[in-house]
C-alpha cells in the first residue's frame, strides 16, 4: 500500500500530460518547490503515515501534531509539511477546509488549514478567511531550520502567511496590498480587534495629560500669587 501511495504521488508530480485539477493554473503539488517535494516523498513519515489518508482521516492524523515548521536539520520535512503536501494531493472541498479552520480543539489542524488556504484560495478569499485568525492568540511550537524549538502564536503565524514571501520552507505567491483591494471594492476596510483597546488607551492618555495640565496651571497660578504678595 505504501508503495502504491508513493507511486500515486510520483505520478501526480509528473508534469508530462498532467490532466488533473489545477490551482492557480498549475499542478497543486508544484506549489511546493521540487527539493521540498522530493524530501517529503522520500521521508518515513510520508511513506508510513500518509499513505491511506483521506480528508476525514487526515483530521485524525493532524490531531497528533505537536508543532509547525518546514524542513529542519538535513532538510528533513516536518509532519506538518507532509500533511500539507497530502492536502494538496487530496484537494478537499472548501467546506471541509473551513471546518478544519474553524474547529477550536485542534490548533495545529487550524494552522494547517490556514497554510492550505494561503496556498490555494483566491487572493480576496485569503484575506477574508485568514484575517479573523489574527485575533487567535493560541500558542504554537515551531521547529526551526536548525532543528531547535521556538514559541510562536497563531496570530503571528497567520500574519506571516499574509505578509511574508516564504513560510515553513515554502515560497508564497505575492499578495497585492490590502488597500488596493479595498479601493477596488473587493474588501471592506479592516477594523483591528485591538481598535477599542487602543482607543481606550488613547483616551486614558488624554485624561492624564489634561490632569497634569491642570495641576501645572494651578502651580503656576500659586507661584504668581506668591509673587504678588
Amino acid at each position: 500500500m505504501a508503495a502504491t501511495h508513493h507511486t500515486d504521488a510520483t505520478r501526480m508530480l509528473d508534469s508530462r500530460g498532467y490532466a488533473g485539477p489545477t490551482i492557480h493554473n498549475t499542478n497543486p503539488l508544484h506549489l511546493l518547490e521540487t527539493p521540498v517535494r522530493d524530501r517529503i516523498t522520500e521521508s518515513y513519515y510520508w511513506k508510513e503515515q500518509c499513505f491511506a489518508l483521506n480528508a476525514a482521516t487526515l483530521c485524525d492524523k493532524a490531531s497528533s501534531l505537536t508543532y509547525i515548521g518546514g524542513t529542519y536539520g538535513q532538510q528533513k520535512p516536518t509532519p506538518f509539511l507532509c500533511l500539507l503536501f497530502k492536502l494538496l494531493q487530496l484537494l478537499p472541498e472548501k467546506e471541509i477546509i473551513m471546518l478544519y479552520l474553524q474547529q477550536k480543539e485542534l490548533k495545529y489542524l487550524t494552522a494547517l488549514a490556514a497554510f492550505y488556504v494561503r496556498l490555494t484560495f483566491d487572493t480576496t478569499e485569503v484575506f477574508k478567511v485568514l484575517e479573523p485568525l489574527l485575533g487567535d492568540w493560541r500558542k504554537l511550537r515551531r521547529r526551526t531550520r536548525e532543528g531547535g524549538w521556538r514559541l510562536d502564536y497563531m496570530d503571528q503565524f497567520v500574519d506571516d502567511l499574509l505578509v511574508k514571501d516564504r513560510v515553513c520552507a515554502t515560497s508564497l505567491r505575492k499578495l497585492p496590498n490590502r488597500m488596493i483591494l479595498e479601493d477596488l471594492g473587493h474588501l471592506e476596510v479592516r477594523v483591528s480587534p485591538l481598535g477599542e483597546e487602543i482607543e481606550e488607551i488613547d483616551q486614558d492618555d488624554d485624561e492624564v495629560v489634561e490632569v497634569n495640565g491642570n495641576e501645572h496651571a494651578q502651580i503656576i497660578n500659586g507661584e504668581s500669587n506668591d509673587i504678588s504678595d
